[in-house]
């Protein structure tokens, strides 16, 4: 398995790749992304890096959610 989470691809291709992460996305505060509608409509546009700028959470706070549970961390 591959643990690598790009944060600079669409949300919607970062779960395509890791979908047991959508949890720890939930958890950081991209409720949105608990609707499957959202995860295919604007998951499909947007990326990581510009949910959590347009949420105002720390990359650095997710990058070590991340790390902590397995994966590395690029596209930042």
């Amino acid at each position: 398995m591959n643990n690598v989470i790009d944060l600079s691809i669409p949300v919607a291709e970062v779960l395509d790749q890791h979908p047991e992460v959508l949890e720890l996305l939930l958890g950081l505060g991209f409720a949105p992304l608990a609707n499957p509608q959202m995860r295919e409509t604007v998951g499909r546009q947007v990326s990581l890096l510009q949910g959590a700028s347009m949420h105002g959470l720390p990359l650095e706070k997710i990058k070590e959610v991340f790390e902590v549970n397995g994966y590395e961390v690029t596209g930042f």
